[in-house]
């Protein structure tokens, strides 16, 4: 029998910064060989340039990406820090934090910056592949709150988070939120409508979402979902966080003159985020890639809406599965003569052959978020990994102590 036990991080001092800091979000970075803070070929612009200062500098690896270490308590600066409540109650007595195994490193950061220690749990597999869950302390009258992402394998880790709920609901829990930074189903949303696919699917997210309500979860907790109707499925509350402001703090301390720079869209669906997005980025102006999809992960390009010759190019999207689309979007850019290419994304599934085609020489530089684990096999040079736990763990204080979390910009 495999048994794998989830241990708190080493203990902190449970003071905080004010919520009112607009200090920048670098903790988590991947840095990488190539000094990509400096374009390649930078332009002067003495006006409209995007300035946030980095609080440290960052460690650059021989060819490998490098952690720096988690040091400090601070948030986006694009949040907008003029609606935070900084009369929040951080009395964590009863709020009890756990975390699955699909990704305990950001379950040790979100613990950190709260202040907590993560519950303890044991969790087994048996010869077979059944899941055994046993909370190894009391969270009777607790609100308990679950960390487990349900990324690949995407079925284990779903099971894991319905038994952990399951076990939590018999341990008489007051309350279980499940804190899902990546829902994995989240794009089997709806039947497709194109003409040239067949029907009779399924609507997995609905599924889901029934399952996580009747294994016994009061609230779910989302990063960036693939559309928000996904909410909707839900018959409990949810709470939409948008990790989105991560990636404006960094791209922000790049010192990008604003008229270099345009957002791309990587398809027509994702022109409501890639719009929020520029608006947020000095009001930078938007290209579309329009593309053609003839099967699931195939994609093909057709044509380019804008202009982006010169210009600096950043592709935003939810997430990168098997980077197909975004790379051929890439090498339609270049084709249309821009002069450098950056891919952003808050979930980076990367299945095969994603890291082939990222680090084939077509983008700058590749920005993420640890919504999901990297594994180390997965890095090249080009890689930046910023972490969300910070944004995280004060959107579970909030909900917490029945505090606004209308701080989160609604699109960004």
């Amino acid at each position: 029998m495999a048994s794998f036990t989830i241990t708190s991080p080493p203990s902190k001092s449970s003071s905080f910064l004010s919520s009112s800091s607009s200090s920048l979000f670098t903790r988590g970075s991947l840095s990488h060989k190539n000094s990509a803070f400096n374009l390649s070929a930078p332009r002067t612009c003495a006006s409209n340039r995007l300035n946030c200062e980095l609080h440290q500098p960052v460690n650059h690896g021989n060819g490998k990406p490098t952690i720096p270490i988690l040091n400090e308590r601070i948030l986006p600066k694009f949040v907008d820090s003029t609606r935070m409540d900084p009369t929040v109650n951080r009395n964590g007595a009863k709020l009890k934090l756990f975390s699955g195994t699909a990704n305990p490193a950001l379950s040790q950061e979100i613990a950190w910056y709260m202040g907590l220690e993560l519950g303890q749990i044991n969790i087994k597999r048996f010869a077979d592949g059944e899941i055994y869950v046993q909370l190894q302390e009391s969270v009777r009258g607790c609100d308990v709150y679950i960390v487990q992402s349900t990324c690949p394998p995407a079925n284990e880790n779903l099971m894991e988070l319905l038994i952990m709920i399951d076990a939590c609901r018999r341990a008489s829990a007051k309350t279980i939120t499940a804190v899902i930074p990546y829902f994995g189903y989240a794009r089997a949303d709806r039947k497709a409508s194109s003409i040239n696919t067949q029907g009779r699917e399924s609507i997995a997210a609905k599924l889901v979402a029934n399952l996580i309500t009747e294994a016994g979860a009061n609230r779910v907790l989302a990063c960036d979902l693939h559309s928000g109707q996904s909410m909707g499925y839900f018959d409990i509350p949810v709470d939409h966080v948008h990790c989105q402001p991560v990636v404006l703090d960094y791209l922000a301390s790049k010192r990008i003159c604003s008229d270099d720079l345009v957002v791309v869209s990587p398809d027509v669906g994702g022109v409501a985020r890639a719009r929020a997005f520029a608006k947020k980025l000095s009001d930078a102006p938007l290209a579309i890639v329009d593309k053609r999809r003839h099967a699931h992960n195939v994609a093909e390009v057709m044509n380019l809406i804008g202009d982006v010759k010169g210009k600096v190019a950043v592709m935003v999207d939810d997430m990168i599965d098997t980077a197909g689309t975004i790379a051929k979007g890439a090498a339609l850019l270049h084709q249309e003569g821009a002069r450098e290419v950056y891919a952003c994304c808050t979930h980076a599934v990367f299945s095969p052959p994603a890291i082939e085609r990222l680090s084939g020489g077509l983008f700058q530089e590749v920005i993420i978020t640890n919504t999901l684990p990297v594994a180390e096999k997965n890095y090249f040079p080009q890689l930046t990994v910023l972490s969300v736990a910070n944004l995280l763990g004060e959107t579970i204080w909030r909900v917490h102590d029945d505090c606004s979390t209308g701080w989160v910009p609604d699109q960004c």
